[in-house]
């Protein structure tokens, strides 16, 4: 087959309608050959460069370090000896001057678990309104000595009526009298998480009529566990 344009001295025209003769052709071709092509784009997911941690090898930057550290929020021993030893060589030295740097903080009273433990005690009794037993283990967990948590949490705790604090939980978390066996497992399980007895959620809950039944029920789980 073949096409009977004529071509004239002018540039041919790009319009995307095929069936338009470009400029300076006349006549109509037999047929049309479109080619198109297929581009494909492959999104890479983006990887952040992460700047790896200055060691320190010095025992004065370390401590400054540790100063800093200290600065913006209070931290038991263990707690900031885990952090200075991401920050020193894994050798004897690095572990060298750790210790040296934690004696240093200890000597100028910056560092003292003993301070940490009465602060924290006292802040979770009275805003988060949390019983002796979450306070307890929140502790162990950081780190700090298990005959300075019982001398100061029993200090924080000497005066408190736990059942009226733990009703005073309750309210921060707006949790009312259980409209259904339920809803009291749900409190009772919630008074147990945020540190009070079993004999102390028992009460509340039976203060709100909650069947005996599901009071030994309840019981019987904790105790278990």
């Amino acid at each position: 087959m073949s096409l009977n344009w004529k071509m004239s001295n002018c540039r041919p025209n790009l319009c995307s309608d095929l069936s338009v003769p470009p400029c300076g052709l006349t006549g109509k071709p037999d047929f049309v050959v479109v080619s198109v092509s297929v581009v494909k784009f492959v999104i890479l997911p983006f990887v952040p460069f992460k700047r790896p941690k200055r060691l320190y090898e010095d025992e004065n930057a370390l401590y400054d370090y540790a100063i800093r550290s200290l600065g913006r929020r209070m931290r038991t021993v263990a707690e900031l000896k885990r952090l200075m030893r991401q920050r020193v060589p894994k050798d004897e030295r690095g572990h060298l001057l750790v210790e040296m740097v934690v004696l240093r903080l200890k000597d100028q009273k910056y560092l003292n678990d003993a301070n940490y433990a009465a602060a924290y005690s006292s802040f979770r009794r009275d805003n988060e309104k949390f019983g002796r037993r979450r306070v307890i283990t929140d502790l162990k967990v950081k780190g700090v000595h298990a005959n300075v948590i019982e001398k100061v949490v029993d200090e924080a705790y000497a005066a408190v009526n736990e059942e009226e604090l733990a009703r005073a939980y309750l309210k921060r978390k707006r949790l009312k009298k259980p409209a259904n066996d339920k809803d009291a497992a749900r409190i009772f399980r919630g008074l147990m998480r945020a540190g009070f007895g079993v004999g102390v959620a028992i009460r509340v809950l039976k203060s709100w009529l909650v069947n005996d039944e599901l009071l030994t029920a309840l019981q019987e789980e904790a105790e278990e566990q």
